[in-house]
């Protein structure tokens, strides 16, 4: 990290948090932060990390790589 005001510090954390926040938060209404914490803990546990497809992996799920490599 470079400092305050390079955008290229921060392109990976955002490009990370775009996806949650358009996935799971902006769909719905919500009444407390603490709603939307569990929500994007549950989002990011139960399908982020495990079945959504990454470019990374060649389009798979982190659970399919899994699968294939062993």
């Amino acid at each position: 990290m470079s400092g305050k005001g390079n955008c290229c510090d921060n392109s990976a954390v955002e490009s990370f948090f775009k996806s949650p926040k358009a996935e799971a938060v902006w769909r719905r209404d919500w009444h407390t932060r603490r709603d939307v914490k569990i929500a994007l803990f549950e989002y990011i546990t139960g399908f982020y990390n495990p079945q959504r497809k990454h470019s990374a992996l060649g389009w798979k799920s982190p659970v399919a790589f899994k699968q294939r490599a062993a």
